[in-house]
């Protein structure tokens, strides 16, 4: 048999190919651009095939009789036992007039062909939208019933079909695919389209919960998902088959699945939490129009609503499709399959395989360079405090990583030597610069900020790093009142004398990111370190307000609630040789995440756990926090004796208690 294809590079169409081609003796002529020849040799290496058996005529769909040439046309008349018409556009984000010019437009020329070539019969692939939004069930006899044809993707696959049963003069088989996904032997899928639409969502839930945590859901109307597998064989097959009644099949699941259903089920396919409940989401409804537009008015509404669509990836008219109202019949479909073996396998069956191949293939996330190197390659990175301890370590990453690494410090000495250190880690194309600065001097701030803008053009990305801790019980602090004030000299003003010297720059040029080093102290309020905790929750608290005015100016920021790091800022505290600790290495590892990831806060699940306790039973928290403060005393230093050589040996209460509070401040 000889067969013409359109769409024949499609995802139903590619596959339809094939398996046309694996009939004995069977001939496939496709439609195909002359801008997309060189597509053709990994087609016929898909289906297995030479330019024999698999003949590319170049057309365009939207030409009248697809563009094919006379001579062309002359050659196939009476040739061609069946014309395969599977070329649209099935996107609801696509615009109107796209739609309108390939769906309809194209299908009229596909029509024109077959008429043309007096082809055997025409077969033409329509979709379940073709009904529109018809409350109740749509029989594989009913067309002209559509109701709801408002959208432009039910309006043109309703209209494009009605021109198939107008125009065609030759033999007429009509096929309505359900929602069409992966296979469901493979998952393979070329694209995010209908359910796909929420993995992302699903795969953000599992992120944040674990999978036993019961949910809130939504019912919703019913949709009806196939899988491409199960679409192409039935078309082959009812293509094939002689003395059908009829001339319109419904490929659709018999069953069908409400929303909430099928979100349960990719949930469970991808051990996300699963709904444990499900309201029903048509009570929506009774929302008055007007009302929802007044919500839909006010800025921040709709600035929060639109970036929840974007980050979910989210299509804008995903949520007019909720309620979706109608359910499909297919007892032709399941007469005409009577025998074959083909049925339409259940979606708890394959989902995993669906949800595999997307989140190895398909997810967003994995066309975004994660890389340290992609965020910072070329890119000026200023470390403040990158002589030592956590400031090195970063600083070594960003140069590894291609950038214009800048650290600066009080030491020359030290800064020449972590220069040098730095250089040994750095990329070809990396740079390294230093520069002596005080950041709790005014004077030395305006210089260094100066001299950044002159010489670099401003910062990419600022590592506010530099500080000082000072582990000192308040009663020993009567007398020093100067330690809070040089605490909060640097840790919290000298940031920001940096920062904001830096901001107007990267406001001008709408793109930068500031990494303010912050403690796990100012979530578990840890005692003993007032004037330190102190500074820090003074610098969380004005990077919070910084946060929500630049956000829409293309400037972020991230608060590290750093856990206690093994630096030399702790050397003199000798009790944590005996505690556990980051590394230096370590901590830098979470400054490339906040690079990369741009998160508003990274947190272990301790400080997260502290803060949730100091807000919803703030005595039991002062209750844990004072047992520490008295389980582990001031060092000699902090009462001011002589430090001690020898680091105070720690009782098995001390030893069990520091396990417990991993990373807390002591």
């Amino acid at each position: 048999m000889k067969y013409f294809v359109t769409g024949a590079t499609g995802f139903i169409g590619k596959r339809l190919v094939k398996k046309l081609l694996g009939r004995k003796g069977s001939t496939v002529y496709f439609l195909l651009r002359e801008s997309s020849a060189d597509k053709v040799p990994a087609l016929l290496e898909y289906w297995g095939t030479t330019k024999t058996r698999a003949i590319p005529v170049v057309g365009d769909l939207t030409s009248p009789s697809l563009g094919v040439s006379k001579a062309q046309i002359k050659e196939l008349t009476g040739q061609i036992d069946h014309v395969f018409h599977l070329a649209a556009i099935y996107d609801l984000s696509a615009d109107a007039e796209s739609q309108m010019k390939v769906n309809n437009e194209g299908t009229r020329s596909a029509v024109q062909f077959a008429n043309a070539i007096k082809a055997g019969m025409f077969h033409h692939t329509s979709s379940i939208a073709a009904a529109g939004m018809f409350e109740g069930i749509w029989r594989e006899d009913m067309f002209d019933e559509a109701e709801g044809l408002d959208h432009p993707y039910f309006a043109t696959k309703h209209d494009s079909e009605g021109i198939a049963r107008k125009e065609c003069k030759v033999p007429l088989r009509i096929y309505r695919p359900g929602m069409v996904v992966g296979d469901s032997k493979t998952g393979e899928m070329d694209k995010v389209d209908g359910p796909y639409y929420f993995f992302k969502l699903i795969q953000t839930m599992r992120k944040m919960l674990p999978p036993w945590m019961p949910m809130v859901g939504i019912e919703g109307g019913r949709v009806n998902i196939v899988p491409v597998d199960y679409v192409v064989d039935a078309m082959d097959h009812i293509a094939h088959k002689a003395g059908l009644k009829v001339n319109c099949f419904h490929l659709v699941d018999p069953v069908g699945y409400r929303v909430g259903d099928v979100l349960s089920v990719f949930s469970k396919a991808a051990h996300a939490p699963i709904p444990a409940m499900k309201i029903n989401a048509a009570l929506l409804g009774f929302i008055p129009r007007g009302v929802k537009k007044s919500l839909m008015a006010l800025t921040p509404v709709r600035r929060v609503r639109n970036a929840v669509m974007h980050d979910m990836g989210l299509p804008e008219d995903i949520l007019n499709f909720i309620n979706y109202p109608t359910r499909f019949d297919c007892r032709e479909t399941t007469a005409a399959l009577k025998g074959s073996g083909i049925e339409c396998p259940r979606l708890e069956d394959y989902a995993w395989r669906l949800w595999d191949y997307w989140e190895r293939h398909l997810d967003p996330d994995l066309f975004i360079d994660r890389s340290l190197r992609g965020q910072v390659g070329g890119k000026v990175v200023l470390v403040t405090g990158g002589s030592s301890g956590i400031g090195l370590a970063a600083a070594k990453k960003f140069a590894e990583a291609g950038a214009i690494t800048i650290i600066c410090a009080r030491d020359e000495v030290k800064l020449a030597e972590a220069k040098k250190e730095i250089e040994e880690f750095a990329a070809k194309d990396a740079q390294v610069v230093v520069y002596s600065a005080d950041v709790s001097n005014e004077e030395s701030c305006a210089e260094l900020v100066r001299q950044l803008e002159e010489n670099h053009g401003g910062v990419d990305f600022l590592i506010n790093n530099a500080g000082r801790s000072i582990r000192r019980a308040i009663e020993n602090s009567y007398d020093r009142f100067h330690d809070f004030e040089r605490t909060m000299q640097l840790n919290y003003f000298g940031c920001l004398r940096i920062t904001m010297g830096l901001l107007p720059g990267m406001v001008a040029k709408r793109k930068g990111h500031v990494v303010n080093i912050s403690s796990i102290g100012v979530l578990t309020n840890a005692p003993r370190f007032s004037a330190y905790v102190a500074s820090k929750a003074a610098l969380d608290a004005w990077t919070r307000c910084a946060a929500s005015e630049f956000a829409d100016q293309g400037v972020t920021f991230t608060t590290i609630n750093m856990p206690l790091v093994r630096t030399p800022m702790i050397a003199p505290t000798k009790l944590y040789n005996n505690v556990p600790t980051l590394s230096p290495e370590e901590a830098a590892d979470l400054i490339a995440e906040a690079v990369v990831y741009k998160p508003a806060r990274i947190a272990t699940r301790l400080g997260i756990t502290g803060q949730v306790l100091h807000a919803l039973s703030p005595k039991i928290a002062q209750i844990i926090m004072n047992t520490s403060f008295r389980m582990f005393p001031d060092s000699d230093a902090a009462k001011g004796a002589k430090d001690g050589s020898k680091p105070p040996s720690l009782s098995a209460d001390q030893v069990a208690f520091q396990q417990l509070l991993r990373g807390v401040h002591f």
